[in-house]
């Protein structure tokens, strides 16, 4: 064990925020800390590092070891580079590099007795740099500061000069190459793109230390972690496994739960009505009986029945209206800032009841293309078309949706007037807002909270194309999950940009990714990208080799193009053929199980005029359904 926390209580103005927390990290566990936004994360691990003081309980840390922790937000005006603060992590193995390079000076102007000395400390420097990484520090840091999104002409960059995610992941660096037995990290993920994401679960997991991580990005918890510690009402409960071993394990508790209190509540209704039965006899002995179950009654422990937070919310979403199959047709387009070409002769479809997500590095221009969709911003060249009665519901995170003078009541109560106030508080629960906070106006609320009562809003409306911006940013898990719940059930068509891996590999039929400026199609969801896309990315979006001219590959993306609608006309038609196919074969098989029972009819039996005619109607269907039995297995093939 190297780490404990003993019956850990916070209090503040506001109220209790943990109330007698136990749990302990063994060496090398990978854990993860889970809960509504409020519910005291980042308030345990400041207890934990230090910076806060529990009211009681305390904390015990193993002898010896070190601890470094991440905070969500970063505020470092250095003015060293960034290089040269990830050097600071290395000073100790720097300062025996310069050790052995003065040894190496001495020796060779040493008498016979004073080299023996200088080799003998040489050879145990040596091996201490050996065993520090030190002939390979250089490229630690590079692979690091690489891994986490930095190119190579960013490192002579002051850190005074970055904005708060670059910042945070400066920090994020040094605090991974002093490498501490102890990392404690809030929302690591929060500022790093899929690519950086994926690095980091690969460091992390290879780590050889104990690392704590609270954060909302359930795939990055289901690749690392093996524990997870949830606080909830206040106090925490553990768990073995990963995050999805963990949400399976608490839905089962949750049921054996509201089981017990029903249960319970179908026997104390059992025995007050046989308690009221007694009485109506009006006799001593059953007054008596009644009495004595009323005592038994009253002895009992009352079970309050549990209150899950997500219980009575369920967005449903419904188009008003059906939308034509062909919602979305994008062909050659083409989007530069000054020098900076983000992509060119983009082609794709959106048919109607898609959830395609369109994912990529930072900076790739995904959200571009949803702008250029939406007629915010002109294409340089490209056209757009959208289909027949196709209603778009865009949700942005600059929230140009919102009026300033509204409270949040108020902007769900206008926009729909026909909802009653339970279901309006039900909408704002589901997206954080609960209590007074309703009665908070617009124009107080942060950038999140503004992304949260936009989004809440979208999702009452009646829009059968949803195109959304980053959706999950601002959620805790269990909002994430209502909203999955909803656009899973929805039965129009969404489109949207995401760095939830999680998220997207629950409501994605279909990923397109921006790469290399162009869009690569895989058809499932993330887990399915992760299996084809070196493959796929190999034959569609190949690295950009420099001297090419964008013109040299405008034929070939365009024939790429053609020639994978012309791949997805052959499947839709063939998966047609073969649904057409397989109805006719079910509506045969009925036929001939009518037809026996026709010829098995007494009233034909006598009437062989009656049966020829059946049986060779019978022999003809056979006849056709074993040529469509044959169809079917050709189509599958």
């Amino acid at each position: 064990m190297i780490l404990s926390c003993n019956h850990i209580s916070k209090s503040f103005v506001t109220g209790d925020v943990l109330s007698d927390c136990s749990f302990h990290i063994e060496d090398n566990e990978k854990a993860a800390i889970v809960g509504l936004n409020g519910a005291g994360k980042s308030t345990l691990l400041k207890i934990i590092t230090d910076e806060m003081s529990p009211d009681t309980g305390d904390v015990t840390i193993s002898k010896n070891k070190t601890i470094g922790y991440l905070a969500q937000n970063q505020d470092i005006s250095l003015d060293s580079t960034i290089y040269d603060e990830m050097l600071k992590t290395k000073e100790h193995i720097i300062k025996i590099e310069e050790q052995l390079r003065s040894i190496e000076k001495e020796m060779k102007s040493a008498d016979a007795d004073r080299l023996t000395s200088l080799m003998d400390t040489y050879s145990k420097l040596n091996h201490t740099f050996e065993l520090e990484n030190g002939y390979a520090y250089k490229s630690e840091i590079t692979g690091v500061l690489k891994g986490l999104g930095f190119t190579e002409d960013e490192f002579d960059k002051k850190i005074s000069s970055l904005s708060g995610g670059q910042k945070t992941r400066v920090f994020l660096s040094r605090l991974l190459l002093q490498k501490p037995d102890i990392i404690l990290l809030d929302e690591p993920t929060n500022h790093l793109d899929m690519s950086s994401i994926s690095w980091l679960e690969t460091f992390l997991n290879g780590y050889p230390g104990a690392v704590i991580i609270v954060s909302h990005d359930r795939y990055f918890l289901d690749r690392i972690v093996t524990h997870v510690i949830e606080i909830e009402n206040h106090t925490t409960y553990s768990y073995k496994g990963n995050y999805s071993d963990f949400a399976e394990k608490k839905s089962q508790i949750r049921d054996a739960e509201l089981k017990h209190y029903y249960n319970q509540q179908k026997e104390i209704k059992h025995q007050e009505e046989v308690i009221e039965k007694l009485k109506s006899f009006n006799r001593e002995k059953s007054i008596k009986r009644a009495e004595s179950r009323e005592k038994m009654l009253n002895k009992m422990d009352i079970i309050e029945k549990p209150v899950f937070v997500d219980s009575e919310m369920h967005l449903k979403l419904t188009p008003q209206i059906i939308s034509g199959n062909d919602v979305l047709s994008v062909s050659n387009l083409k989007k530069s800032f000054g020098e900076n070409t983000l992509f060119e002769n983009l082609c794709f479809d959106i048919k109607r009841g898609e959830k395609t997500a369109i994912i990529g590095n930072n900076g790739t221009g995904k959200t571009t293309i949803l702008k250029i969709i939406n007629n915010l911003i002109n294409a340089d060249c490209g056209e757009i078309k959208l289909g027949s009665k196709v209603n778009i519901g865009y949700y942005d995170q600059e929230h140009h949706v919102l009026t300033m003078e509204n409270t949040l009541f108020e902007e769900i109560s206008d926009a729909y007037p026909a909802m009653t106030n339970t279901e309006i508080r039900n909408v704002l629960a589901a997206f954080l807002f609960t209590g007074d906070d309703v009665f908070k106006k617009i124009g107080s609320l942060s950038g999140g909270e503004r992304g949260r009562i936009s989004l809440a809003k979208l999702m009452l409306s009646k829009a059968n194309f949803l195109i959304l911006d980053e959706p999950t940013n601002h959620l805790d898990i269990t909002s994430k999950e209502i909203l999955e719940n909803a656009l899973n059930n929805y039965e129009g068509t969404v489109l949207y940009v995401s760095h939830d891996r999680y998220f997207i590999n629950k409501t994605a039929t279909r990923i397109l990714d921006l790469k290399n400026r162009n869009l690569v199609n895989y058809i499932g969801n993330y887990d399915y990208y992760l299996e084809k896309k070196d493959e796929l990315t190999a034959i569609y979006a190949p690295e950009i080799q420099s001297g090419t001219t964008p013109s040299a590959n405008t034929s070939s993306n365009k024939e790429d193009w053609k020639s994978k609608k012309e791949e997805q006309a052959k499947q839709r038609k063939k998966q047609n053929e073969i649904k057409k196919t397989e109805d006719r074969i079910a509506e045969l098989e009925d036929k001939i199980a009518q037809l026996d029972i026709e010829l098995s009819n007494p009233e034909f039996a006598s009437n062989a005029s009656k049966l020829i005619e059946i049986q060779k109607e019978k022999d003809d269907v056979s006849e056709e359904l074993e040529k469509l039995y044959e169809k079917w297995e050709q189509l599958n093939e």
